[in-house]
C-alpha cells in the first residue's frame, strides 16, 4: 500500500495527516505529489470533485516554499470565497508539526483592510479569489515577483464564472520563472487556451478516471412525475431519510424560493441559497447548514459553487441542470472522501432525453426509481 511517506511527504507533515485521519493517498495524490515535488513542473490535473485535490497540490506547495523567505512564493486561485477559506484552513492544518509556512486567504466580501494587514506579515502562500486579488494588486498591496508556483484550482468553474480575463491579468503580474499547476474537473476549450499560453514550455497531464468524470461512488437515479407532483414526490423521499442531510438544486432563484416555502410548510428544516442573498445572509445560511441547524439546503447552481460540506447523503435535482458540467459539480457534493452517495433527479417524461445525454456525455448510468 502506498503511503504519503512513500510519495515524498515530510515525516512531520505525515504525522499531522495521520492525526487528521488522512492515511491512504487517493489516486490523484499518488499520481500528482511525486511530480509536483520535483523541479520546473507545469502540470494539468483532471479529476472529479472530492478526490483529494487540495492535498494533492497543497502538500507539495508547502514543501517547495521556504519558511525562511517572508515573501509570497505560492499563489492559489479558486473561484469562491468558501473554497478559498477551506483551502486556507486545510493548508494551515497541514503545517501543525512542520516549518511555519504562513498562508493568507484573500476574498471579496469582508473589509479589505484586515486582509491588507495580514499581508504585511511574513506570508509564503496566498489563497485568493481572482476579483479581490486584482483589487489588491492594482492598489499595490501585493507583490507577486517572488512567486514560483501558481495553482489554478477548479479552473473550469473560474472560467464559467467569467474570470478568464482576471486570470490572464493575474498571471501577467507573476514575474520571472514560475510554474503553473492547473486542476479541473473538465477541460473546455478556454482552459486549453490558458494551458497553451502559460505552459508553452510543456507540462505533465494526469487524468484520474478521466472517462468517468463523475465520482463512481455516486448512485444516479430519477423519478418521473408531473411538475405539480414534484414536491409531493420529494416529500415521499425525504420522510424516510431520517436525519440524513442533502442539497436540493433548482435551476432558477424563483424556483429555489418557492420550493423552500413548500418544504417549510411540510415542517422540514430547510433554507435557501441563491444569488439574491447578501454576503452576510449567505454566510448565515451556510453556518446553519454546516452546524446541522438545518437539514436541507436548497440552492441554485451559481450559489452552490465551492460548497464543501462533509457527510451529505444525497443530492436532489428539482430540475436537471442547463449544462452537463453543472451535473458533475452538483452530484459531486455527495460521496466525498470515499463514501457512498445518491444523486436523485425529479423529471418529466420529456426530460428523459436529458438523462440520456448525461449518460452518454458523462459515462454514467441512471436507474428509474419509485417513491
Amino acid at each position: 500500500m502506498t503511503t504519503f511517506k512513500d510519495l515524498g511527504i515530510h515525516p512531520n507533515i505525515v504525522k499531522q495527516l495521520t492525526e487528521m485521519n488522512i492515511v491512504t493517498p487517493t489516486p490523484v495524490q499518488i499520481q500528482t505529489i511525486p511530480y509536483l515535488l520535483g523541479q520546473k513542473n507545469n502540470f494539468v490535473g483532471q479529476a472529479q470533485t472530492g478526490t483529494g485535490k487540495t492535498a494533492a497540490f497543497g502538500l507539495p506547495l508547502i514543501q517547495k516554499v521556504s519558511a525562511k523567505n517572508p515573501k509570497i512564493q505560492g499563489l492559489i486561485l479558486s473561484p469562491t470565497r468558501e473554497l478559498v477559506q477551506q483551502i486556507s484552513k486545510q493548508m494551515f492544518k497541514f503545517t501543525k508539526y512542520y516549518d511555519k509556512v504562513f498562508n493568507v486567504a484573500v476574498f471579496g466580501g469582508p473589509n479589505m483592510d484586515r486582509q491588507i494587514a495580514s499581508l504585511v506579515k511574513p506570508t509564503q502562500i496566498v489563497v485568493a479569489t481572482p476579483g479581490r486579488l486584482i483589487d489588491l494588486l492594482e492598489r499595490g498591496h501585493l507583490d507577486l515577483s517572488d512567486v514560483k508556483t501558481v495553482i489554478l484550482d477548479e479552473a473550469d468553474e473560474m472560467l464559467s464564472m467569467g474570470f478568464k480575463a482576471d486570470i490572464d491579468k493575474i498571471l501577467s503580474f507573476v514575474k520571472g520563472e514560475s510554474h503553473t499547476w492547473l486542476f479541473s474537473a473538465t477541460l473546455p476549450e478556454d482552459i486549453k487556451k490558458i494551458i497553451n499560453k502559460f505552459m508553452s514550455s510543456g507540462y505533465k497531464e494526469v487524468k484520474i478516471d478521466a472517462e468517468n468524470q463523475v465520482n463512481r461512488n455516486i448512485t444516479h437515479e430519477y423519478i418521473i412525475c408531473e411538475p405539480k407532483e414534484k414536491v409531493n414526490a420529494m416529500h415521499q423521499f425525504l420522510r424516510v431519510q431520517g436525519d440524513k442531510r442533502g442539497v436540493i438544486f433548482c435551476r432558477t432563484k424563483s424556483d429555489s424560493v418557492k420550493l423552500c416555502k413548500q418544504l417549510q410548510a411540510k415542517n422540514y428544516d430547510v433554507d435557501v441559497l441563491n444569488g439574491d442573498l447578501k454576503q452576510i445572509e449567505r454566510e448565515k445560511v451556510l453556518r446553519a447548514f454546516k452546524g446541522h441547524k438545518i437539514q436541507l439546503l436548497i440552492s441554485t447552481d451559481v450559489a452552490a459553487r465551492g460548497i464543501d460540506i462533509e457527510g451529505l447523503s444525497f443530492i436532489l435535482h428539482h430540475q436537471l441542470p442547463d449544462q452537463m458540467e453543472y451535473y458533475t459539480h452538483r452530484a459531486g457534493r455527495t460521496a466525498r472522501a470515499g463514501k457512498k452517495g445518491l444523486s436523485l433527479s425529479f423529471i418529466t417524461e420529456q426530460d428523459k432525453r436529458g438523462i440520456k445525454r448525461l449518460e452518454a456525455g458523462l459515462n454514467i448510468s441512471f436507474s428509474e426509481t419509485i417513491v
